[in-house]
Parts: structure tokens; sequence; C-alpha cells
């Protein structure tokens, strides 16, 4: 157990009374200190970058940095899984002896030390994500995989997961609940008045479905506010990302398929920015376009965003 001197004295949070249940005498870094090493990490990384010619690459060292973390937290989670096997195997095969009773003991330290280690890098991740917002306006959201709801964000979840689940419900942690909301929306669409309106009609979705899961694929502009309204309200997202790799031009009405199948209650579609002096010379984007056509041939209701009036 952590000495008298350690920082884990007075008040404690959740995580920290975790760690002094680990059988360590090192002492786990405070909530806090975590917390201000991901705004630190971020920060600092903004404060050599900018106004140099990496600034214009910033986006990309953010999100990897951020990514990181991330992908320590799911490894770290992968060895917890691991640990948890092998207790089971050996609870199951327990036979009384001192070598099997040792053999527990150790497979339990394992998954409980695996289990706060990956929940310390889990606040690291999200501290710098929620800089990297505040600085930038981006948004940070993992290529692949899934991000577990946490006391100060919501779940992030990859479309084919979810649709997996959906059929097997086998997966409580990737199961987005049975009320959709889809949107999609053009790039263009990132004005203050776009902003406004995107919040308007998810503010009315979460009215009439206060157990909805945001659905997008997370592409720029007016889905990236969308996404910033869904982590203050804490509303699962659903990320039905276009994969260029897989399905070349094709890929983001590849993901209007993932979205559909996902079975909305409603799809919200903003085709174009709601700034009358920069929307008259852009077209309309297609994939919103088509994906309020898909929604039409599947009897979906569907809702553009408009201006007010």
């Amino acid at each position: 157990m952590p000495s008298s001197s350690s920082p884990l004295t007075g008040h404690m949070t959740h995580f920290e009374a975790q760690a002094l249940t680990l059988d360590d005498p090192r002492p786990h870094p405070p909530e806090d200190a975590l917390l201000q090493l991901g705004h630190a990490v971020l920060s600092e990384t903004l404060d050599v970058i900018g106004d140099t010619a990496l600034e214009d690459f910033q986006s990309i060292i953010c999100e990897t940095l951020i990514g990181a973390f991330h992908s320590a937290a799911q490894r770290i989670e992968r060895d917890a899984d691991r640990a948890r096997d092998e207790l089971n195997r050996l609870s199951r095969d327990f036979d009384g002896s001192e070598i099997a009773d040792t053999e527990l003991q150790d497979a339990t330290r394992k998954a409980r030390a695996a289990d706060v280690a990956c929940l310390a890098l889990e606040f690291v991740r999200d501290a710098a994500a929620a800089s990297y917002t505040t600085a930038t306006g981006e948004v940070w959201a993992p290529w692949k995989g899934n991000v577990k709801a946490s006391r100060t964000t919501a779940a992030q979840i990859e479309a084919r997961d979810a649709l997996r689940t959906a059929k097997a419900r086998k997966h409580a942690a990737t199961d987005p609940g049975a009320t959709i909301v889809a949107f999609r929306a053009a790039p263009q669409a990132d004005t203050a008045d776009d902003a406004h309106r995107i919040f308007d009609a998810l503010n009315w979705a979460r009215s009439q479905w206060p157990d909805m899961a945001l659905a997008t694929t997370g592409a720029k502009g007016g889905e990236k506010i969308a996404i910033k309204w869904a982590k203050q309200k804490a509303v699962t997202l659903v990320l039905a990302k276009a994969d260029f790799d897989r399905n070349g031009r094709a890929a983001p009405f590849r993901a209007n398929d993932e979205l559909i199948a996902l079975e909305p209650v409603c799809v919200l579609t903003l085709v174009n920015t709601l700034n009358s002096e920069r929307g008259a010379a852009l077209q309309p984007f297609g994939p919103a376009l088509n994906l309020g056509q898909k929604a039409a041939e599947h009897g979906i209701r569907h809702l553009p965003v408009k201006a007010r009036g």
C-alpha cells in the first residue's frame, strides 16, 4: 500500500480508490495529474508547431498523439482480457493446492493492475482530445476501434461493430441501443449559421428520442459539428467511416449503406451550407443527398436541416 507521503491522500476519486486496492507498494499518479499530462502534451505540441511550417500538418500530428494514448489503452485492455481468461480457467480448474492458489492470485493482480492502467491512459487521452478541440475546434475520433463512455466523454462505436452486435447481441460495449438517428452534412457546412441549426436539429431529435445514438461518418464540416454536440450531451456516437482504401470514390456512398443498415428512426441531412453568400457558389453535397434518397427508398423518416424561417 502507498505510504502516508503518497499523493493519494485526502479526498480520492473513484480511479484513485481503485488504484489503492492493488497489491503494489508504488502509488499511481493522481487523476488530476493524469488529466494535466493530457492537456500539457497537446498544449505544448500546439505551442511548438504553431506559426511554423509544421502548422499545416498540426491536425495529423495532434490526432496521432492522441491516438497513441488510445492505442496504448487498447493494448493494455487486451492484456487485462487475457488475464481474465486465465483467471476463469484457473478458477474452473482450481484444485485447492498452494500452487494453484498462487497462480490464481497472480492472475487476479494482473487483471486489476491492467484495468487501472487502462483507465489512467483513457484519462490522458480524453484530456488531450479536449485540449485539441478547445484549441483548434476539431474533434478527435479513433480511425479504428471503439471508445468506451467515460465520466467526461460519450461512447464512440464503429458502425460495423454496431451492426454485428445488433445481430448477435453478444457484446454490450458495442450495442448502440434501439434508437439510431443518422446525420450527414456537407463539408462546407461549417459556419456559425450551420452550427446553430445542426444543434437545433439534434436537440429536437433528442427531445423525440431521449435514448438516441447519433450515427454519422465523421466527415469534416457539418458532421464534425454534430460530433461536438454528441460529446457535449454525452450521446453515444456510431461512426460509419468512409473506407477509401477499400471502396475508392464510392466510399462515402458505401458508408451511407452502413448508416441505413443501422435502421435509424430518422435521417437528418444538410446538403449545403446555410450561409447564403457562401452556399450560392457551392454545389449540394452528393453523399448527403444520397442518404436522403436511400432513407426515402427504405421508408425511413427524412428531415433536411434548413435555415430558420
